[in-house]
């Protein structure tokens, strides 16, 4: 096997896109699916094997389970998470500005104070409809 196949310098005289351009990519992908699957086999080679009633028993936090998983929950704890999700997106949104604010000067300031304030007055919305007061 040549060992310029594992190289993906095209020439400018081979500018087709053909199947010697995609061999690395397919021998990384080979490589990294047997990798995969010789961790699992030695893992359930090697694994212990012993089953008790206490390790095929569910378990979650430290709490046993106890009743039917299938009872209604208050739609607090969804409303909930689903306000940390549009909260902690929005906050992604903070990462171009800080890495780019001495480019954007005086007008990205503004805007994202602009950003900011909307972050806020959506806050204080959500507040006073009382979606995070978990008695009702």
């Amino acid at each position: 096997m040549d060992i310029s196949l594992l190289q993906a310098n095209i020439l400018p005289t081979d500018a087709t896109n053909n199947s010697t351009s995609y061999f690395p990519i397919g021998v990384q992908l080979l490589f990294a699916l047997g990798f995969v699957g010789l961790v699992l086999g030695v893992t359930h080679l090697l694994g212990p094997k012993r089953k008790t009633a206490e390790k095929l028993q569910n378990f979650e936090s430290g709490i046993e389970g106890v009743g039917n998983a299938r009872h209604p929950m208050a739609i607090k704890y969804f409303l909930v998470a689903i306000l940390f999700v549009l909260f902690d997106v929005e906050v992604i949104f903070f990462y171009p500005y800080a890495v780019n604010f001495r480019g954007l000067g005086w007008a990205g300031f503004s805007e994202v104070l602009l950003f900011v304030a909307l972050f806020l007055a959506g806050f204080i919305y959500i507040i006073k409809k009382g979606a995070l007061n978990w008695e009702d």
